[in-house]
């Protein structure tokens, strides 16, 4: 019996490869140490700036000696990526660290199951908590959705379905109101609607600006995820016999729907922490309110806010709280929706 031939990775690292690029991280590392230990350069800055310099001459000269100069501009090349993936990735750690060194503090059993109608920000930490904040974040995200997705998703199949005379002018506005300040939204919503028709802060006022904001982001990313989806997919639902509305329902909406999803996702994360308008309308309750249609709702942004108005330690260590409960509302409402994409259709 022959042996099976293994299949060769001339791609795959060598253990030589490892080890020398450990040899000149621990060299860059020790460097860079003794760099900033000898000069005037201090701080996490300067360690990393000089870190990233001599590992990227250290590799870029082993390059060239062995490999020639090709190989020297790809291991310099590589180093710059590297670098701007660190440079990414240290906000965010930051932030993350931050929100969590600051907001676990303000975190109690009660936090998640009392609002602050019998408590204000400058009370202890264990009395109030986020109820009422969650409730009315969650009701403002979902009339969002149910407001802004089809009508998003429906700009974006009349550009790239339906090709009409005005799909000029919508792209030009769609592009144009994605940078619309929040505060303008919010304005809009309070002098076109709050003010002469229902007079009253309510969710749906709130929703209303929320959906002119996520409305931009839904359709421009639609678009371009719908121009993705191959027309021979098109041509063939045609030629089977259907309709554009059948072909666009049946083969092209389920063929994009992965894209659709993140498209929503990213409607969402534009309005999640929108405090602006919020502030002009919806009257930052103290007190979950089940009727989205009338009275004052709260919500986290206003509950950060107010929080950190307030001044004194406790509230502070309320607003972290907050931030913190927001940060993992979002993550889980994303988690949500990945998964309902992922699924398998049997």
């Amino acid at each position: 019996m022959s042996a099976v031939a293994t299949p060769q990775k001339p791609w795959a690292k060598k253990p030589a490869d490892r080890i020398r690029e450990i040899s000149f991280l621990i060299g860059s590392l020790a460097f860079s140490y003794g760099f900033v230990a000898a000069t005037e350069m201090k701080g996490k800055l300067a360690y990393g700036f000089i870190f990233f310099v001599a590992y990227a001459v250290l590799s870029s000269t082993y390059s060239f000696l062995t490999r020639g100069a090709p190989a020297a501009k790809d291991a310099f090349v590589r180093t710059l990526v590297a670098l701007g993936a660190v440079l990414t990735i240290i906000p965010i750690g930051s932030i993350l660290f931050t929100v969590l060194q600051k907001g676990l503090p303000g975190l109690h059993f009660g936090l998640l199951s009392n609002d602050m109608s019998m408590a204000t920000s400058t009370d202890p930490i264990a009395t109030g908590g986020v109820l009422h904040a969650i409730t009315g974040t969650l009701t403002l995200v979902a009339l969002a959705l149910v407001m802004s997705v089809p009508l998003g998703i429906l700009t974006a199949l009349y550009l790239t379905e339906i090709k009409g005379k005005f799909a000029g002018p919508i792209r030009f506005l769609v592009q144009a109101m994605s940078g619309v300040p929040s505060i303008v939204a919010g304005l809009f919503i309070l002098s076109a609607v709050l003010y002469p028709i229902t007079k009253g802060f309510s969710a749906l006022m709130g929703a209303l600006a929320l959906t002119i904001l996520m409305i931009p982001t839904i359709a421009r990313t639609s678009e371009e995820v719908l121009l993705l989806i191959p027309n021979d997919l098109r041509e063939a639902g045609t030629a089977l016999g259907g309709t554009q509305w059948r072909t666009v329902a049946m083969i092209v909406l389920p063929a994009a729907r992965s894209g659709l999803m993140t498209a929503v996702i990213l409607g969402v994360a534009r309005i999640a922490g929108e405090t602006a308008p919020l502030l002009l309308l919806t009257g930052g309750g103290d007190k979950v309110n089940p009727n989205p249609f009338n009275g004052s709702v709260g919500s986290l942004p206003y509950y950060i806010w107010k929080a950190f108005n307030a001044g004194s330690p406790e509230a502070i260590t309320r607003a972290w709280a907050g931030l913190l409960v927001l940060m993992i509302l979002v993550l889980l409402l994303f988690t949500a929706a990945r998964a309902l994409t992922s699924r398998k259709v049997s």
